[in-house]
């Protein structure tokens, strides 16, 4: 009886011990001890490069607080991160692909991505807008008929004001651009009446024209776009471990922290966005 219970107890830790170890992207962090994020230079002020040359934004600021967590729940301090930079079109394939193990910035979790590519909890939620010169006489969407709207192609932002021409019945003309800095160059010279993109996002590129005051973002709300941390697909180990880094911050003051850092000026987040933050916060 000795011997069977020894036994027993003996194939129990094993199954323990071979339950807890890391898999998948999991496993090479942490044979590495390194972590590679991929980045956006161009999603102010989500996930951008700084004046001195290193990523920064909100998104950034969560996945450092993530990274954190990961290095405490593999016992592995000090993870050397490689930062990926990556652009619109490329931010999915860098992690499908393992260029990357994650992608921080204002990626929106739709259905169709997920054929490629998965998501992690909430970490913010948006809204598509239109800027637009605030001398227009532009108002709202409905006044765009006719009009020309510039948008970055593949964004969820080009789906969105498609569909919303479409269930209006408008003609206005989409332009797309291969990047943001494109289309909103267009729109400053005069190629398009409007510019559509995230509400937050148009502030922060707005920010850096000729003329800022000279801008106006309407009110209207054309889109739901809920952010997520891009990971692998099917790698539920990396997914498990960000979802509890990102319920450790959500727990506690630090999403009040990072929060005000980057957006202290619109005072509390929204309902919705305290919702996310309230269901993301996952019991142990």
């Amino acid at each position: 009886m000795r011997a069977l219970l020894l036994f027993v107890l003996v194939l129990f830790a094993a199954a323990a011990a071979q339950a807890q170890a890391p898999e998948g992207r999991l496993k090479k962090i942490a044979e590495s001890k390194a972590i590679s994020i991929a980045y956006r230079a161009d999603a102010v002020p989500f996930s951008y490069v700084n004046d001195k040359g290193q990523p920064d934004g909100f998104a950034i600021d969560l996945c450092k607080r993530v990274v954190n967590s990961i290095e405490r729940q593999l016992n592995a301090p000090g993870l050397k991160v490689n930062w990926v930079p990556v652009t619109v079109q490329t931010r999915f394939e860098a992690v499908a692909k393992g260029r990357a193990d994650m992608e921080c910035g204002s990626s929106t979790m739709t259905l169709a991505r997920m054929k490629e590519v998965d998501f992690s909890s909430i970490t913010f939620v948006e809204s598509t807008g239109l800027l637009v010169k605030a001398d227009s006489g532009l108002r709202s969407l409905s006044d765009m008929s006719g009009k020309k709207i510039a948008v970055v192609a593949g964004t969820t932002n080009e789906g969105a004001i498609n569909l919303q021409l479409k269930r209006r019945q408008m003609n206005a003309s989409v332009l797309p651009f291969k990047s943001r800095d494109e289309a909103f160059a267009a729109f400053e010279e005069g190629k398009a009446d409007a510019f559509a993109s995230d509400k937050l996002l148009l502030l922060g590129i707005g920010s850096k024209a000729k003329d800022p005051r000279s801008l106006t973002i309407l009110p209207d709300q054309l889109s739901y776009e809920p952010y997520g941390i891009v990971l692998p697909r099917g790698d539920s180990s990396l997914r498990l471990a960000v979802n509890t880094g990102l319920a450790q911050v959500y727990a506690g003051d630090e999403i009040v922290e990072i929060f005000r850092r980057w957006f202290g000026a619109l005072g509390r987040p929204a309902a919705v966005l305290e919702a996310a933050y309230l269901l993301g916060a996952i019991p142990d």
